[in-house]
């Protein structure tokens, strides 16, 4: 699949200001400054659709991108575990988050994103571990791949695999990423338009 178009159409507060619609969603999340708005760009090939910025926690919002004609939303969420907020604030983007990922039906599946450069990290383990608890739907994207020789970025991924296996008997989906040189972008397209697929043939089965 490619992305043909893609336009903002909505930065949300609170869940319910979200899209009433029955279009699948696609959230991308992550630890500030992880690359997220990069990869979104990248993915969709529009340079300045997600706001990037040297400055973590520059997500606020909940953001919505309309992606070919409305096939699907891509959903720009906060990142987390960025101390240099406020308590109260960090607690209003911790609600925002979990409502969204916990209550909104249209979001069929979470992106996570670790930077692939460093060890695993306990904030990051311990929201993987509230994801499965919770049983949603997720997949795991090393950014900043061309970071890492390639050698150096499969052993990091296998250490992440190992940590998770730990207490996990099946592993999520994995994909590694560069925005700088589009790896693995094609991965994460084809990955979503299966689902898409399946969400049609199961909605015609239905009626």
């Amino acid at each position: 699949m490619d992305i043909k178009n893609a336009r903002y159409e909505i930065s949300s507060s609170k869940v319910e200001q979200c899209p009433d619609t029955n279009v699948p969603e696609y959230a991308f999340i992550g630890r500030s400054n992880v690359g997220k708005s990069s990869l979104i760009n990248m993915l969709t090939r529009s340079r300045g659709l997600a706001k990037t910025s040297q400055k973590p926690g520059k997500t606020l919002l909940i953001n919505h991108f309309r992606i070919n004609n409305g096939a699907f939303y891509i959903v720009d969420l906060p990142g987390y575990g960025y101390a240099a907020r406020g308590k109260e604030q960090r607690e209003d983007f911790r609600r925002m988050i979990e409502s969204y990922i916990l209550h909104r039906r249209q979001m069929v599946l979470l992106f996570v994103l670790i930077d692939i450069r460093h060890e695993p990290q306990k904030i990051d383990m311990e929201f993987l571990d509230w994801l499965g608890e919770n049983e949603v739907p997720f997949a795991i994207v090393f950014t900043k791949a061309d970071k890492l020789g390639t050698n150096a970025g499969a052993a990091k991924v296998e250490e992440y695999k190992k940590e998770l296996l730990k207490k996990w008997e099946e592993l999520p989906p994995v994909f590694v990423t560069s925005s700088e040189k589009n790896t693995g972008r094609d991965d994460i397209l084809d990955y979503i338009e299966q689902i898409n697929k399946d969400i049609e043939a199961a909605d015609r089965e239905e009626n």
